[in-house]
């Protein structure tokens, strides 16, 4: 029997990259996954472990970044085609290179500045509705993940330092979260009563409140994610007086300033790692005290 090595590729999977592009006032995002793979003269390092004709994964991370740095992230097949050109014309053991990328798309949020984006693809709308025998209901309306991001807007300093503290204070950082809400009507609307449809009376209600939500999180400059959180939700029951009370979970999406200086390159918070995890994770409830059973137990 004779064992032959067959086709084979190796390659960098799913590199974030956000690339923020400054006109100005006005930033424009583009956020991608690049996957690369790599064929070639590789059946060396297969059969014998001799690693001289393979580029480290790193290393094709690392070009990701520089080329969006230096060249900029237009249409997404450009830039795949950019840097496909740059793995084959560079290593000559690279035969071919595949470069898939995925772009997540971000809108500018209605009426907010211009560098306060909602990503594209809508969030998921949700409720839980009780009723009794004799009557009684109650209904919490609700979102998930509803993306949001300021490219700038945001600090994080001040804050308790100990002997595993290493994060340095931020004055001007990427603030990205996805909104996870639930609000607590203060009635349950009236079945068919007149002029007041009763789906939509709820429609209006959850429009108003997820743009409530998202002129917030635009307009608040931040000094906490904890701040925000709470900036939301008390204008969510200063606007709609059906709301009672509002309960939002952020996870901090971090987003890195990449160090390029080993590129010789600078990176004045222009090339950002998406970090997927560990992530922080800041809830809170925002009430009316004089509500009934304002901050009740929520089922």
């Amino acid at each position: 029997m004779a064992v032959v090595l067959g086709p084979n590729r190796y390659g960098k999977a799913e590199t974030r990259v956000v690339r923020v592009t400054r006109d100005g006032d006005v930033h424009h995002v583009k956020d991608c996954n690049v996957s690369i793979a790599l064929s070639g003269a590789m059946t060396d390092v297969h059969l014998t472990g001799d690693n001289a004709a393979v580029l480290p994964t790193d290393s094709q991370k690392n070009t990701v970044y520089a080329m969006a740095r230096r060249h900029g992230i237009g249409e997404i097949e450009d830039f795949a085609l950019l840097l496909a050109r740059h793995f084959t014309g560079s290593q000559p053991a690279i035969h071919h290179a595949r470069v898939e990328i995925e772009e997540y798309s971000w809108n500018r949020i209605p009426d907010g500045p211009p560098h306060s984006f909602v990503r594209a693809g809508g969030e998921v709308r949700t409720c839980v509705a009780h009723h009794d025998r004799d009557g009684t209901a109650s209904v919490v309306s609700g979102l998930k993940d509803l993306v949001v991001l300021n490219s700038t807007g945001s600090e994080f300093h001040g804050f308790a330092q100990d002997e595993y503290t290493t994060l340095k204070p931020a004055t001007d950082r990427v603030l990205a979260t996805a909104v996870t809400a639930a609000w607590r009507h203060t009635a349950v609307p009236p079945r068919g009563g007149p002029g007041e449809p009763y789906a939509e009376s709820y429609a209006v209600s959850y429009a108003e409140v997820r743009r409530h939500l998202l002129e917030a999180f635009a307009r608040t400059h931040s000094l906490s994610l904890q701040q925000t959180l709470y900036t939301m939700g008390r204008q969510v029951l200063e606007a709609r007086p059906e709301i009672c009370e509002i309960r939002l979970a952020l996870p901090n999406k971090h987003h890195f300033a990449v160090d390029l200086s080993p590129f010789g390159l600078d990176n004045d918070n222009e090339v950002f790692y998406a970090a997927d995890r560990p992530y922080g994770l800041i809830e809170g409830h925002v009430l009316d005290d004089d509500a009934p059973d304002a901050g009740r137990a929520w089922e």
